[in-house]
């Protein structure tokens, strides 16, 4: 763990006041900066709930906090096996953090495979929690342990706490009138009771949670009450645990305002309703069900007091296809996917190109290819959102760095589909999308007006004088066709995939309008406003580290980590990606040697080579899982002596 600070009374005295303590009865309480915690266990052990109710009472407590679930792609993965072991991991801090922690402090294992999967990532020293009731000599032959784990010395080097957890929840609950099997399931609800303990977090809100989330099911409501009750308590009472810790909240790591804990993909789904509500336009979603993607539209289809509307399509041809419908007729037009579902969403990207007409693509990036890995994440669409269409087909691409800043991209996606009549691609990933983080709810005020002005009447008079509508004539500023809505009179015009005219939007075969409208709609886009991009660099370092997207937290940890050790370097991050921020290439030639570390194999370093012309070096992992920052730490240290 780090390091501890002791009250003033312990400092003057620990061993007395220790002493004294242990007299009264009453365990130590140890105060801590920070911890890293993974909850592991089977797929059915609800260890994902178990992490969310310990965020949520984290985030309550003031805490900056930031959590990497873990899960199987199989729906129900074969019990008590390595492959179906799920995890969640919560670091909290009482100052500003940037990832979910490098190596848990803790681990709570709930069987022999959730042990063996997870006691590597360790340091030495660390506390395990190990459910006992779960170490059968069959459960342990099924991983692959010759010999129990807590018996033959091979955790030695850690603080084992063997726990019952299982027997201890069952007779907790024999007062209810439930089967054991039934019983047993609560037994999530007593470890996180027992951590609750140790950490001195709050429990109102958990017994609220399981209130409502049983309210018709009052029996298992309280049978799950008192199971995490329960948990409390053995903390309280047992021998085992002598010390309880304390992480104070972190007052000093927000600015003034009103939080909560919020997904990457709850922050996107609040961030397109804002848009919406700031343009004055109905939200349409056309959308297909898809890991990590599918979470925008189950929260979106929450939200129909909001003017939201949700299709879920057949297909993702047929969820695209409604969205651009949507868009012609006048919505906030969205369509959720992830890579593989944008595969087969380009041809109807290609055809917004051709209308241009306001579409947010929003892909939730996952490990590929093909089906690939749905529940871990990668950066590797970045090529396929630049140039994954037919024919010279720009869209303009941007990317949030944490789940609180997916609100922020979602709302800066609309501004430039609505300005400039033009499908954008939004890329966040899994490791985003399923990651939390406390989010500043933003004032009204702050958020900018996103309203539109459709076409009312003719726009162009003809030689003779008649006074007509042309579907692209363009304004000068940012090149975007008028928006018609389809029935407004006198605004009839053609629409469809085939070149059209300049100005009229009639059908054209002419090489030299081809060539026109295709460079035009290029000009459109690297006309797109988009704000400089901003240098952190102190000391005036002479290498730089440019990132995108989700590796900005392991990025600036293993920055600060690098600059608390006296070295000197520059960090840079990137949400604009097509088109670039103006100044990209100033900066880049102003470093001797630029780093850019992707959870991919290069893609942004090749663009970075072929735009600029400057020797970017990759750093790059595809693993399923993000950076840590230690890893980056060293191969940037690398970097800078090399």
């Amino acid at each position: 763990m780090t390091s501890e600070v002791s009250s003033p009374a312990e400092q003057a005295d620990g061993t007395v006041v220790g002493e004294q303590r242990k007299a009264a009865g009453v365990k130590d309480v140890r105060r801590l900066d920070r911890v890293i915690i993974r909850f592991a266990g089977d797929s059915g052990d609800g260890m994902q709930l178990t992490g969310d109710r310990f965020t949520s009472e984290t985030a309550s407590f003031g805490n900056d906090l930031s959590t990497l679930p873990n899960f199987p792609a199989e729906i129900r993965a074969p019990a008590g096996t390595l492959p179906g072991v799920s995890s969640f991991q919560l670091h909290f801090a009482d100052h500003d953090i940037l990832t979910p922690g490098d190596a848990p402090n803790v681990l709570v294992a709930m069987n022999p495979a959730a042990l063996k999967a997870n006691v590597d990532d360790l340091p030495r020293g660390a506390e395990i929690i190990v459910n006992t009731d779960e170490f059968t000599k069959r459960a342990m032959q099924k991983v692959g342990y010759g010999s129990s784990p807590l018996e033959d010395g091979s955790l030695d080097g850690y603080h084992l706490h063997p726990v019952p957890l299982t027997t201890l929840t069952v007779e907790a609950l024999k007062e209810f009138d439930l089967s054991r099997k039934e019983a047993e399931r609560s037994k999530n609800m007593f470890a996180l009771g027992l951590l609750s303990w140790m950490y001195n977090r709050p429990t109102e809100g958990t017994e609220k949670f399981l209130t409502s989330k049983f309210a018709k099911k009052p029996e298992i409501a309280a049978a799950n009450i008192a199971a995490f009750r329960a948990g409390w308590n053995f903390g309280e009472t047992t021998e085992d645990f002598a010390v309880s810790y304390e992480i104070a909240p972190a007052t000093t790591a927000f600015p003034v305002g009103t939080y909560r804990n919020i997904s990457g993909n709850l922050a996107l789904s609040y961030g397109l309703v804002a848009a919406s509500r700031q343009a004055d336009l109905p939200l349409f979603l056309g959308s297909y069900p898809i890991t990590p993607a599918s979470d925008i539209l189950h929260e979106l289809s929450r939200h129909k007091n909001f003017g939201v509307r949700t299709f879920q399509a057949e297909d993702e041809i047929a969820g695209i296809g409604a969205a651009l419908g949507a868009a012609f007729g006048g919505s906030l037009a969205v369509t959720t996917t992830s890579g593989p579902g944008v595969a087969l969403k380009s041809e109807t990207i290609g055809l917004a190109v051709s209308l241009e007409l306001p579409l947010l693509v929003i892909d939730i990036q996952r490990g590929g290819p093909s089906t690939g890995l749905p529940t871990k994440t990668e950066q590797a669409d970045l090529l396929q959102a630049m140039y994954g269409r037919n024919g010279e087909a720009p869209v303009p691409v941007i990317a949030p760095r944490t789940p609180a800043d997916c609100f922020d991209a979602a709302v800066e996606a609309a501004r430039i589909a609505l300005t400039y009549r033009t499908p954008v691609m939004l890329l966040s990933d899994g490791y985003l999308a399923n990651g939390s983080e406390p989010w500043r709810i933003p004032e009204l005020d702050e958020l900018p007006d996103l309203r539109v002005q459709f076409a009312q009447g003719p726009n162009h008079t003809l030689d003779d004088g008649t006074e007509t509508f042309w579907p692209y004539k363009r304004d000068p500023q940012t090149l975007a066709r008028p928006w018609a809505i389809p029935g407004t009179p006198g605004l009839e015009h053609r629409i469809g995939g085939i070149e059209k005219q300049d100005g009229t939007g009639n059908i054209s075969y002419d090489p030299a309008n081809h060539e026109f409208m295709v460079r035009t709609r290029q000009a459109k886009i690297d006309g797109i406003d988009v704000p400089d991009i901003e240098v952190d660099d102190p000391h005036g370092a002479r290498t730089l580290v440019l990132g995108w997207g989700s590796t900005y937290g392991p990025i600036t940890a293993a920055v600060r980590r690098l600059r608390t050790a006296g070295e000197s370097i520059a960090q840079a991050h990137l949400r604009h990606l097509n088109p670039f921020p103006r100044n990209l290439g100033e900066v880049l030639k102003a470093y001797d040697k630029v780093v850019i570390p992707e959870m991919n194999l290069g893609q942004l370093a090749t663009l970075v080579r072929a735009k600029y012309l400057v020797d970017a070096r990759s750093y790059n992992q595809v693993n399923g899982m993000p950076f840590k920052a230690e890893q980056l730490a060293t191969a940037l240290k690398e970097a800078i002596d090399g």
